[in-house]
């Protein structure tokens, strides 16, 4: 297993109504497990798969530069994963969501009519 990061343009200062709909997304992604807390994970941090970063897992934060996730799978179920994750946050976002530093978004959102 690798180590995979990547960063969605979904920034920190974005509305209110569009935070309250990422938690959706998090539950329509395979392997959702839940946040973190009672000692399992960081309280109020979203996991995939396990708790534990020495096993197949992914974690969500907020940073300034957007959502970031890190992950610890092979590659080719990673690039699957991130991929359908796009797919899914755009849908239920309604803007085209994905990696500015990969050129599939530029810094301005733009939404999908």
């Amino acid at each position: 297993m690798e180590l995979q990061e990547c960063n969605l343009n979904i920034r920190y200062d974005l509305p209110k109504e569009i935070w309250d709909k990422v938690p959706l997304v998090y539950e329509k992604m395979e392997g959702w497990i839940g946040f973190g807390k009672d000692g399992k994970g960081e309280n109020g941090i979203p996991y995939w798969f396990s708790y534990n970063d020495n096993e197949k897992s992914i974690f969500a934060s907020v940073e300034p530069s957007g959502l970031h996730f890190v992950a610890r799978m092979e590659l080719n179920e990673w690039l699957k994963w991130k991929s359908d994750v796009k797919k899914v946050v755009t849908q239920i976002l309604k803007f085209k969501v994905g990696e500015i530093e990969e050129g599939d978004v530029g810094h301005d959102i733009e939404w999908i009519k």
